[in-house]
């Protein structure tokens, strides 16, 4: 990012406005000319989509989105001169634009792509390692379906977090939600309390913000559900750990969940929880087009938990968790979805409200505190099988 010994800066004083009619309009970002005009033929191939703009690096891809303002960017990873994920912080830090990341996936890539999803990117399409028009046409609908999601998202300006676990932040002063008070749960009979996050698109960002406002005397376990591939579960528990209070790791079939520590569902699995505190993975068929199902959680979470229970559902497109925040409530469980502002996607929580299950709809920063309120009234010595 250095250019002549000094730190390069987008030229803001070229941003102008651009028409923007009815069709959806691309910048395509790849450092081969190649892929670029692979990418345009399958982007333009879509009669709802128009290609505005090619860049050939991370520097060019800043220009380009602040002159071409458009409604979504695809994003390389490897560039030269500045990298995607330069591109991505800058864009998203100073003008966001929805982006979606086209990289080649591999054990490296899944690194990087995860990092610019935390920084705001929307979603990815891995780019297949051949790189010739006929791989990409494999993944055409992929690309199509995720460009089209990706203009529709609320951008969010997202500045980079501190590299140290921040506090969560106190209730503002006002806030109607925030004065709302959380019912009070009926004795649960010494149930081991478990609280859950769910999430899908935009979910990375999210809860790399959420989770460290989470006491490291948290008095549950905390199950993360996140709709992303199985190669990405594991590189995701990991950078988790690095801004949480609490102990961060995959979730591992049939192992004692503990009090305190934070287990993220694999991306390619179902995850049951089952008496006394034990996880059950299976990796059965997808259940309403979810692998992991959200419902199939919440479903057995209600049963074992019952008013020890705590759901909150995040940002995501489509309906994954209103059949199962109806099981929560019935069980005396508690049920928060995050409200429209600070949500990427709305879609997820809005169904659930929409079930009647939802108790309180907060704002991101006020979630991880009115959890944390709720499981507090059990005993946090209520551990697993120990």
């Amino acid at each position: 990012m250095e250019a002549q010994g000094r730190q390069w800066r987008p030229k803001f004083s070229e941003r102008v406005t651009m028409a923007n009619g009815d069709k959806i309009r691309v910048l395509v970002a790849d450092d081969s000319a190649f892929m670029r005009k692979v990418m345009l033929s399958i982007i333009d191939s879509d009669g709802s989509f128009e290609v505005v703009g090619e860049a050939r690096d991370g520097r060019d891809t800043v220009e380009k989105s602040l002159l071409l303002r458009p409604d979504v960017i695809t994003m390389d990873i490897n560039m030269p001169h500045m990298d995607g994920l330069q591109a991505t912080e800058i864009i998203m830090s100073t003008e966001p634009r929805p982006i979606v990341i086209v990289s080649v996936e591999s054990r490296d890539g899944a690194a990087s792509t995860l990092r610019a999803l935390e920084m705001g990117a929307v979603d990815f399409v891995a780019k297949p390692t051949g790189g010739v028009d006929l791989d990409m046409s494999s993944v055409r609908d992929e690309l199509i379906r995720k460009l089209r999601t990706a203009s529709k998202v609320r951008v969010i300006r997202n500045l980079m977090r501190s590299p140290q676990p921040k506090a969560a932040a106190p209730p503002r002063s006002g806030e109607p939600a925030a004065s709302m008070p959380i019912s009070t749960p009926a004795p649960n009979g010494g149930r081991f309390p478990i609280a859950v996050l769910a999430a899908s698109t935009g979910g990375p960002a999210t809860l790399m913000k959420l989770v460290p406002q989470f006491p490291a005397t948290f008095a549950g376990a905390l199950l993360i559900i996140q709709h992303m591939p199985g190669a990405f579960t594991q590189q995701f528990a990991q950078q988790l750990s690095t801004v949480s209070r609490l102990p961060v790791k995959q979730a591992v079939h049939n192992e004692m969940m503990r009090a305190g520590h934070v287990y993220v569902c694999p991306g390619d699995c179902h995850l049951r929880v089952a008496p006394p505190a034990r996880i059950i993975l299976d990796h059965g068929p997808r259940i309403a087009g979810y692998r992991p199902s959200i419902d199939v959680t919440l479903e057995s979470v209600a049963v074992l938990a019952g008013s020890a229970a705590a759901v909150a559902v995040l940002t995501g497109m489509g309906n994954d968790g209103s059949r199962g925040v109806l099981a929560v409530q019935e069980n005396g469980g508690l049920v928060l979805a995050q409200d429209e502002a600070s949500s990427v996607i709305f879609g997820m929580p809005q169904e659930a409200i929409k079930s009647g299950a939802v108790e309180q709809v907060l704002p991101l920063d006020q979630i991880a505190g009115a959890i944390s309120r709720r499981l507090s009234v059990f005993p946090r010595a209520a551990k697993s099988g120990e």
